[in-house]
């Protein structure tokens, strides 16, 4: 499935007020990752390992990435080409480990 597809049909299930457009996502995209982190810790802690239990959670988070980049007009081919192209440019000049965004 291609992404601007996934993010359509994501849509589909997107209720949520209007006014809280990004701030919505953004803030279940910031829970989610924590569920995700913590499926990984009791993965540690316990032993015990579940690659679906991680990838429900990873789903969840790209239903919210996709209504993230959605609220603010872009859609999910557009944002993995620019992650490419930024990781591309970062191998090429030899700067993909280190720190900060700009680099």
């Amino acid at each position: 499935m291609k992404m601007s597809k996934y993010q359509e049909e994501a849509r589909k299930t997107a209720f949520y007020p209007q006014e809280y457009n990004i701030v919505y996502p953004a803030l279940g995209l910031a829970g989610e990752a924590g569920e995700v982190a913590e499926k990984v810790k009791k993965m540690i802690r316990d032993g015990a390992f579940s690659k679906e239990d991680i990838a429900k959670e990873i789903s969840d988070c790209l239903w919210y990435i996709a209504n993230l980049a959605h609220d603010i007009g872009y859609n999910l081919d557009v944002i993995a080409e620019i992650n490419l192209e930024k990781l591309r440019s970062r191998a090429k000049r030899g700067v993909l480990s280190g720190e900060g965004d700009n680099r």
